[in-house]
Formats: structure tokens, C-alpha cells, sequence
């Protein structure tokens, strides 16, 4: 049975929807596999340095994202819900295994659907537990970021899914 996730909550949740140009088992194949994953998920310059997922529930979601300086900055949770080219959920407020994490930031899931053979509708959703964190998240930049690495994946996979870079 497919759980119910919550609607979206504008003073705690962020929401990014597009409908792209490839296809949803492709959306599904680089974001649940590190070697093409760090092709495309932070917006350039910036970089994966690391990445590390066992995409099943309680299991590990680690990418360590580069800024342009070499500055690493490791983000690492565990996924919560897994319906293959469907939904993903993560996050970072509990680590492998279900273990609470110290400083706990957002939860996000990605919902797929297919527009067609060579088309997906794409919704990713950062849910925050207080506005705070709502607000902080959209003043380093979700939209433009995460609407970033969207492009950039789109871009991976019609590219024949080779780094570019």
C-alpha cells in the first residue's frame, strides 16, 4: 500500500514542478545511481564530490557537494520511501538506519509521472519543520538552484548521460 504524503504547506514547504523532455525510468535511473548522480545534482561550479545510496527504505543518502574553492560540504540522511520510477523520499533528519540526526534540516521526496513515453512530470518538495528553516532554505537559493540541477539532469540524460564537464 502507497503511503499518503502530506500536502504541501506554504510557511514549511517548498515545491518545484516541471514537466521535462525524457523519460521518467531515465529520471529514476540517475537519481538513485552516485555514478550519475554527481553528473548533474549541484548547480555548476559547484560539484559531488562523494556520493554514497542504498536506495531502499533506512538506507543511506549521502552526497558531499564542492564548491568552486574546494570547500567540501557533506549532506547525509537516509531514504524514507522507495516506489521505483514513482517516489523518493529523504532526508536528513535521520541518518542510515532510522538514527536520529544532531542538526536536522529538511525532508524532500520527488514524485514521477509519466506525460507520455518520452516525457515525466517532475515534483520535488522540501518539507522544513519551522518557517525558519522554510525561509533560510529559500534564501540559499531553492528555486534557482534546484531548478538549476533539474536542467542540468534534463540536459545529462538527452546528452546521452556522459559528464559534460
Amino acid at each position: 500500500m502507497k503511503a499518503a504524503l502530506a500536502k504541501p504547506d506554504p510557511k514549511f514547504d517548498l515545491v518545484l514542478e516541471r514537466e521535462i523532455d525524457v523519460p521518467v525510468s531515465l529520471v529514476w535511473k540517475v537519481w538513485t545511481t552516485p555514478e550519475h548522480l554527481k553528473h548533474w545534482f549541484c548547480p555548476r561550479p559547484w560539484s559531488v564530490s562523494k556520493c554514497e545510496l542504498d536506495v531502499r527504505p533506512g538506507g543511506i543518502c549521502s552526497t558531499t557537494m564542492l564548491s568552486p574553492e574546494g570547500k567540501e560540504f557533506p549532506n547525509i540522511g537516509c531514504y524514507l520511501d522507495v516506489i521505483e520510477n514513482e517516489r523518493l523520499v529523504f532526508t536528513d533528519t535521520l541518518l542510515p538506519g532510522f538514527r536520529p540526526a544532531p542538526n536536522p534540516f529538511f525532508t524532500a521526496y520527488l514524485e514521477l509521472s509519466p506525460l507520455g513515453p518520452e516525457r515525466t512530470r517532475y515534483v520535488a518538495t522540501a518539507i522544513h519543520g519551522t518557517e525558519e528553516n522554510r525561509t533560510k532554505h529559500e534564501a540559499m537559493g531553492f528555486y534557482d538552484g534546484w531548478g538549476t540541477v533539474v536542467t542540468q539532469m534534463v540536459d545529462y540524460i538527452q546528452g546521452g548521460m556522459k559528464p559534460t564537464a
